[in-house]
């Protein structure tokens, strides 16, 4: 049984930096299966009852992803609104979810002083992670604080090199902790 599910969904993975470097940080990661979205569905025709399957063997669910427009990239969402069903994910007995643990890990081409009133995005970031928290609370899942690089589009290689390190550390504790609560529940 693999214990984190890494749902990752970058549109021009080719063009990627920030996002493919946490996406390589985690893959070598013990218990940890890896979905990329655009590689699995480049026409947007989504397996749900194989996504379902792969979410169902996870306790510890990570959306990676590039920040689009102040959520995810479209494939994702798309994702979301398809295997997030309800039914399933939520509503009436739905538990499929619930006591799964969700992080989000995102990359932003803007620096976090550009999340700020008076920065470019006039708002601080968090104001931007209510929709995807939602999402995972309303299908019964714990949220974790989201983990973001700020400033992707001028990441020098030793900063990459820190995010990295920073996000296997942050990563290991989660796996931790999701273990010690999965043990705890009868």
């Amino acid at each position: 049984m693999s214990s984190t599910l890494v749902i990752h969904a970058h549109p021009r993975p080719g063009q990627s930096v920030v996002t493919q470097a946490l996406f390589d940080a985690l893959a070598p990661m013990d218990n940890t299966a890896l979905r990329s979205l655009y590689s699995l569905y480049p026409d947007f025709d989504i397996d749900v009852a194989a996504e379902q399957e792969a979410l169902s063997r996870a306790s510890l669910i990570i959306w990676l992803a590039p920040v689009h427009w102040y959520s995810v990239p479209a494939l994702m969402k798309h994702w979301i609104d398809q295997v997030l069903a309800h039914g399933w994910a939520y509503g009436g007995d739905a538990h499929a979810l619930r006591g799964k643990s969700a992080w989000w890990v995102a990359s932003a081409g803007g620096t976090e002083a550009m999340y700020a009133p008076g920065g470019a995005h006039m708002r601080p970031f968090a104001d931007f992670v209510a929709p995807i928290e939602h999402t995972a609370r309303f299908c019964g899942m714990h949220w974790l604080p989201p983990f973001v690089v700020h400033g992707g589009h001028s990441c020098s290689a030793q900063q990459l090199a820190e995010a990295r390190a920073k996000l296997v550390e942050q990563f290991t504790g989660h796996q931790r902790t999701t273990l010690k609560t999965l043990e705890a529940q009868p």
